[in-house]
């Protein structure tokens, strides 16, 4: 018996990205930089697959529905919620990861391959899609943009990883603090990993849509696929059932590179992220880049933000 609703959806708050702060990590961040890049596009892709490796998660987006129904709606969501997180004011940040939450309540259900209970909000399935996003964004950052960040930037961002991490169940001392950490918890995992039928099923789906769910998602998940299934190691390519031959991986590098520097025009990362993902992510997108000072123009803490803008906050307010 499968507990869910008929399909789950994230919703951004009605209002712009960024009026009463600047969020959790602020202008000059890592995590501005990176997350608002053109290569997101790509680590974004590259993050929604491996998702599936996670036999909870695949069962939880299988009996929802939602990719298979509408997936561009669900990336579109998803990866407005990732933006939100990262370079939204802590208002709409706090607004988005509650409201969020609740959504993921209700997906729950029986896992067919162990047999076991699952929840979209267990913490180990959210810090896999946590783990994995902030991961991917970042590797498609060196691999097909500017390069590896400083040492002390890279130090800076696996904190402010950690820092994204409240505003999930994750636990907090379980989130890694760094490239090592990463590598550490990807060994850690790994037995738990699972690619069954499902799982193809959904990854597949993900990097090459069919052509019947819009032109534009069939043209550019196989433009963009690709170039993410090259930053994968050789086990997640060969367990998904995606491996590609090396030939390709050398050739689409410095391709997918010149295209991620031409989309460094803002209005034009914007159109292409409004056309490839959607709506909401190409409005947030666009209004991260005009922007202006906040009326507070300062970072604070997710607890600084949770009392002010949480829901306790809202109900006595």
């Amino acid at each position: 018996m499968t507990t869910t609703s008929a399909r789950p959806q994230f919703a951004a708050p009605a209002r712009t990205i960024r009026e009463v702060d600047y969020g959790f990590f602020g202008p000059g961040s890592p995590t501005w930089k990176v997350w608002t890049a053109p290569t997101a596009l790509i680590g974004f892709q590259r993050a929604v697959t491996l998702e599936h490796f996670d036999p909870d998660l695949t069962a939880a987006v299988a009996d929802v529905g939602g990719i298979y129904s509408d997936p561009r709606g669900r990336l579109d969501h998803t990866f407005a919620y990732f933006l939100i997180a990262a370079v939204a004011d802590s208002r709409m940040a706090i607004e988005a990861s509650e409201h969020l939450m609740q959504v993921h309540a209700k997906a729950t259900g029986i896992e067919p391959i162990s047999g076991k209970r699952y929840s979209a909000n267990n913490p180990d399935s959210q810090l896999w899609i946590h783990v994995t996003g902030w991961h991917s964004v970042l590797k498609c950052y060196e691999m097909y943009g500017p390069g590896p960040l400083s040492p002390e930037e890279e130090q800076q961002y696996w904190a402010e990883c950690v820092v994204a991490a409240e505003l999930q169940t994750c636990r907090p001392s379980d989130v890694p603090t760094s490239r090592a950490e990463v590598r550490e918890y990807f060994e850690q995992v790994r037995p738990k990993l699972c690619s069954s039928e499902r799982a193809r099923r959904g990854m597949h789906y993900l990097l090459f849509t069919p052509s019947e769910k819009g032109m534009k998602l069939w043209a550019g998940s196989r433009l963009v696929a690709p170039a993410a299934i090259a930053t994968l190691p050789k086990w997640m390519r060969e367990t998904g059932g995606f491996d590609q031959p090396g030939a390709l991986d050398l050739a689409y590098r410095p391709a997918v590179r010149a295209a991620m520097a031409a989309l460094r025009n803002d209005r034009l990362e914007g159109r292409v992220a409004k056309n490839f993902i959607g709506a909401m992510t190409g409005r947030l997108l666009t209004e991260h880049m005009r922007a202006g000072v906040p009326r507070n123009p300062v970072t604070v803490t997710p607890a600084q933000a949770k009392e002010l803008y949480g829901r306790a906050a809202r109900s006595t307010g």
